[in-house]
Formats: C-alpha cells, structure tokens, sequence
C-alpha cells in the first residue's frame, strides 16, 4: 500500500495537530509532492468538515520562508538572532558534550526540559522525550501552564476528566458556556449549539467580556473576574430554596447534598451580587432558567481556572448539574475535559522508571524564578513544542533567565522563535503534518491515528528522532530508546486499564483512521471519586488542605493597581502559533485592549489611542478599544503578540508567576494593571 507522503498529487486524509478541544479530521490535497489545501472532512462525525482559519491557512506557515531548514549555531550575543548552519552530528555532538560535562560537575539536575502541546501528538509531546529525560536524571518539568487547575477541581467533584458527549449535545436545550470563548477556542461547540438553538435551545455566555461568543448569545452575563464559584453558590442557593433540585437524584448519585444545602444558605443573591456584579434579578433568573429546562449543559472554559482560586471555581461549578440531576438526561450535564474516555498508557509510553532516583520538579509556570535561581541553578535548558519567551508569565524574569551567558539553550522548533533567540543551538523540528502520532481529543470522544503526509521539511526531524539521537550521544543503551514510533503507539495503547479504549488497537486505527470511545449508559456507576459517587462534599479536598464543600475565596489582592487584567486568546493565533505567521498576522489585524468607557472617560482615553499598561512586573503598549464589552475595573486583550521591532506587545511581561489554589496551575488572569494614554493615532 502506498504511504500518504508518497503519493505526489490527490487528496489524504489528515487530523489537526494544534492544542485545540476539537481536534478536527483533515483532508490534504496534494500537488506535486506538496501541500496546495487544507480542508475538513466532511465524513468525521463531529467536525464535518468545518474548519477554522488557523488549519486552513496551515499551508502558507508549513511553506514558510522564514521556516528553518538546518541546525544553527549561536555566534552573536543572546537575543540578537546571529547564527549560523551547523550539521546534525555537529550539533548533537556540542549538546551531549555539554550534557556530559554539566552531569560531571554540577549533576544531571542543573539540566531542564521545557516542553508543552505546540503539537498535541502523543508519542512526539510526550514519549521519547519522557524517557530520555527521565533516564538522563534531570531536573524534572510540571506541565502546569494550562488546564491542571480546573483539572484538578473537577475531580474532586466528578473522579475525573468524564463530561457530556458533544454527538449528544443535539438534544440539549439549554447551554451555558462559562468562560470559554468558543467561537475562536472551541468552534464546533457553538456550532452545535447554534444547530440546537434552531430547535429551541437558548445559549447563555458567561464571561469577562463580550467576545465573538458573548456578542452571538441569546443572553450575554458579564461578571467580573475570579468570582464565577460565588456566582454558582448563588445559584445553588436558589435552586435549593425555591426546591428546584432533583432529590432523588441527589440521594441515589452524591454524598454531601444536605451539608451543602445548609452551607449554600450563607451565598444569598444580594450578597453574591455585590460581588460578582452581576445583577440580582440576573442570578435569579439565571438559577430558574438552569432549574427548569432539561437538557441543560455547562461548557467550563479554561480561562476561569487560570485564577488564584481556578480550581475552586471549576470544582463549584461542576457540582451544579448533579443538583437538577442533568447527568441522566442525554444532552446534559457539563463538559470541562473528556480525556479520561481516551486516556492511554502513559506509563508504558513515557517510563516513569527509568528515572533511578528522586530529582527536583520545576513548575513550569515559574520558568524565571528557576532561571534566576542562585543557589541550585539550571544551567542548561532544552525547549521544545513551546514559546516561554512569550507564553509563561513574569516574561520580564523569563528573558532576564534566557540571556544568561553561562546558561547552554537548545530549542528544537519550526521557526527561529522569541526564545530561539536566545539558544546556543537550534534543532528544525518537523511539522505534525510530517510525523506518525496518535492524537486523543479531549473534547470529542475520538481517538485519530496520523501518518505522513509529506517528507520532512529540509533537514528538520521529529522529537522522536532527535530524543533517539541524543540517547545514542549520551550513550544509553536500554532498549527502549531504539522503539520507533509504531512501537510507541502499539505500547501507549496496550494494557490501558480504560474500559472505555480497550476495543483501540494500532491496526484497527490503520484500517479507520479514528475510532470513538467505547460507549456506556453507566458513567455514573463507574465514577473515579472516593465514594464512587458524584461528590458534593469531598473529604479528599479537606485532606489536601481545602474546604470540603464549594466555597468562595477571592483571588488574591494586588497592590495599587485598578484594574483587573485578563490577558485573553484571540481568534487567529493559538498561544504564540501562528503569531510570526503573515497570513495569521493580517487576520488578526493588530492587538487590541478593551476598556469601559467610563474608565476611559476617566483617564482622557479615547478609542483607538495607544495606551500603557503597567504594573510592578512590566509594562506594555496596545491600541484601546473603548466601550461596553467588559465591566468598569477590568480591562481586556487578546492574542499573544510577537514583540518584534521594538513593539511592546509582550503582555506576559504583566502576568503573576504565582500558582493557583490547585494542581499548581497558573494565574495568568489574577493579575491588575493601570492604564494611561500615551498618544492618538489621527
């Protein structure tokens, strides 16, 4: 059978790789050896061939120019981009060289790997990496930049990353997207609802600002940031004062129901409002709305764990569909991650026990701190599938770090990023579109397998095979380091322990390209909690050290400054993705920071005018858009900007680097500012 990457003109079929929930099946059109579209497939079940602007247009960021060819070598000063070509074995031989040095002198934990999901295949994000770096004894990474906080909230409430299934969604008559921009995060969400709404179903929206998604809703709430847990202990308040909860269902599937009915009575709507900002006669009528209409289903975004208190926020909201009892109806219940239905075997794929002895753990959120750190430093850092130069917060510690003469920097990467600049050598990292992987959603319920659809790109080469390169210099010799990576995904899927994947073998995916969860009418007879139940009240949590019952803590205070300030994703790039991209950059048009015009009026801010945005860590400089798309107190951007020519668009210079109440997840939107106008553009 001829291999997709051989076949020169036609069409193959593909699936798209960025860190996106909907994870959509591809089809590739060909021509002479090269991509020429990008398009869905109509046949994938949930994505139909809907595409977004980012996949379409992938063609023009694989074709590049600016897309790295060979290996480089630093010759100028860090940050400057002087390099020059080197060879493969010339630059594996300088970095095992270095490594083997470092390990003599200081140990293996002076070296750190800095990854995250710039391409979320299983075997390149988390496989061989996994097993060098563990083997190597190095400093280990907490991969905690994205969703571990809500992750963790979750489930304590439900076991585990289980939500609605999006295939049944069409019976749901009431969605409530909190904090999830959908329509530029998740566009197959709001198509569904969009569908369900010519049947009846409303569409409510949660949120910060009036994005895309709040501007289509039926009904937009604007609530101020970090209070989302009140704002659903106002609504538990209600529904069970006016009786709107399912009793039977509580008494059959939860523990803890009467301890937090009792406890809910101390969050009474004036109160919560006061608080929150969202209108009185708002929460009631959200709470009767949520209270009366079934199938309701609750769509937690990522961007309310990335708080102080984000795990709390995403553990209380999770526990409202259990109090109308929505887990029984199709359509219903809440969706906030559906990884567990595809987990894997991650400890036969990453081998935890090559790593011989107890090694510090860094997290990944506090790259600057551990860059500037004295008494244990790193002295040498690897990056791969990730942009800390840009994405981690406190970017002002993170560059400071980065620029250390005496720190040794490799980047494996498609482009001479932010942080490449900084390297001593850069790796050209294939594209997805290049590798074999097996990709799992963590939306939808299916699980894809991805061959090559096109030769690698220059001299590039994929984490797999610069990981079995470096093994090779390093002198491993174990066995596991010589596994391709169909072995990879033969042992990722073997011996899973998950009912819901045992019917998923490697030959099957060959033959069908993506298979669905094995289905199950008894989610909530196999729940991971302590109790097996649905657990509104949780003595794991009080053991850990949190309150065992949903509970409102406020974010923490931050000095003098105004304005609550939420750094945002945009609708053309995906964290830094795409950013250095011509065709993304033109979509996007320029970055903006959305402002209430009474703060504005305030300041002698008018719309359009460059504005600063400051605080102890940095400062910034974007475009202001004036107007009522968020609330008095909180300013709003979106998109992580390259800061290219000088342009101060960097507004992870503004972010916390402390961790969240759970899971030590970020905080990327606990952090305040003040804003002042520095000129007008005419």
């Amino acid at each position: 059978m001829q291999r997709y990457k051989e076949i020169e003109s036609g069409v193959v079929p593909s699936v798209c790789s960025l860190d996106c929930p909907d994870q959509c099946g591809l089809l590739i059109h060909k021509k002479d050896g090269k991509i020429v579209k990008v398009e869905g497939d109509p046949n994938h079940p949930v994505t139909k061939g809907n595409i977004c602007n980012k996949v379409r247009n992938m063609g023009e960021r694989i074709y590049d120019d600016k897309r790295l060819k060979t290996p480089l070598k630093r010759i100028g000063t860090k940050g400057k981009g002087e390099f020059v070509p080197v060879t493969w074995k010339e630059a594996i031989e300088t970095i095992s060289m270095k490594w083997k040095k470092l390990i003599a002198e200081e140990g293996a934990e002076s070296i750190l790997p800095y990854s995250f999901y710039g391409n979320m295949g299983n075997i390149n994000a988390e496989g061989m990496d996994r097993r060098f770096f563990h083997r190597l004894g190095s400093s280990q990474l907490d991969r905690t930049i994205c969703s571990v906080a809500g992750s963790k909230g979750y489930k304590y409430t439900m076991g585990g990353s289980y939500g609605t299934d999006p295939e049944d969604m069409t019976e749901t008559k009431l969605f409530i997207l909190w904090g999830i921009n959908a329509v530029s995060t998740n566009m197959h969400q709001m198509m569904i609802a969009q569908k369900a709404r010519k049947n009846g179903a409303k569409i409510v929206v949660i949120d910060v600002h009036k994005n895309q998604t709040g501007r289509m809703a039926d009904w937009f709430i604007p609530i101020l940031p970090g209070t989302d847990g009140l704002l659903a202990l106002g609504i538990m308040h209600i529904l069970f004062k006016e009786e709107l909860v399912n009793k039977n269902f509580l008494e059959q599937y939860t523990v803890g129901f009467k301890e937090l009915e009792e406890h809910v009575k101390q969050y009474n709507p004036d109160m919560v409002s006061s608080i929150t900002g969202v209108p009185v006669e708002h929460i009631y009528e959200l709470a009767r709305m949520y209270g009366d209409i079934t199938p309701s289903m609750i769509r937690i975004g990522n961007g309310i764990q990335h708080h102080d208190n984000g795990g709390m926020i995403v553990r209380t909201i999770a526990c409202l569909p259990a109090l109308t009892g929505q887990w029984l109806v199709k359509g219903g219940g809440a969706l906030k991650s559906n990884s567990a239905f595809l987990a894997h075997n991650t400890t036969a794929l990453q081998r935890p026990d090559l790593l011989k002895k107890q090694t510090r753990t860094i997290n990944m959120n506090q790259l600057g701190q551990a860059l500037l750190e004295i008494k244990r430093p790193v002295r040498s850092l690897f990056v791969y599938g990730s942009n800390p130069a840009v994405v981690a917060p406190e970017a002002t510690k993170v560059r400071e770090g980065l620029a250390r003469d005496d720190l040794f920097t490799v980047v494996h990467d498609l482009f001479l990023t932010e942080t490449a600049m900084y390297a001593d050598i850069v790796l050209p990292a294939t594209s997805a579109f290049e590798n074999v992987d097996f990709y799992t959603s963590y939306w939808h319920q299916y699980i894809h397998l991805h061959e090559p659809v096109i030769n690698a790109y220059g001299e590039s080469k994929s984490n797999t095979e610069v990981f079995r390169l470096l093994a090779e210099a390093m002198e491993f010799d174990e066995p596991e380091f010589k596994d391709s990576d169909e072995v990879l995904i033969n042992q990722a899927l073997s011996s899973t322990s998950n009912q819901y994947l045992e019917h998923v073998t490697y030959d099957e995916l060959k033959k069908t390209h993506f298979i669905k969860a094995k289905q199950t009418n008894y989610l909530l007879e196999n729940l991971k909690t302590p109790s097996g139940k649905i657990e509104l009240y949780s003595r794991q949590m009080e053991e850990d050290g949190h309150p065992g019952l949903p509970t409102y803590i406020p974010i923490q205070p931050e000095s003098r400054y105004p304005f609550l300030f939420i750094p945002g994703p945009n609708h053309n790039f995906l964290n830094s993705t795409f950013s250095n991209n011509e065709k993304h950059i033109k979509l996007e048009k320029s970055p903006k920071l959305f402002m209430n015009v009474k703060d504005a009026i305030e300041r002698g801010i008018k719309d359009g005018d460059n504005v600063r945005i400051w605080n102890d860590r940095g400062e910034c400089e974007l475009a202001a858009s004036v107007g009522e798309l968020v609330l008095p107190g909180v300013v709003v951007s979106q998109g992580l900007w390259s800061d290219v020519a000088g342009e101060k668009h960097l507004v992870n210079t503004l972010t916390p680097d402390r961790v969240a109440d759970m899971g030590g997840g970020a905080t990327f939107f606990s952090g305040r500012v003040d804003v002042e106008a520095v000129k007008s553009y005419e």
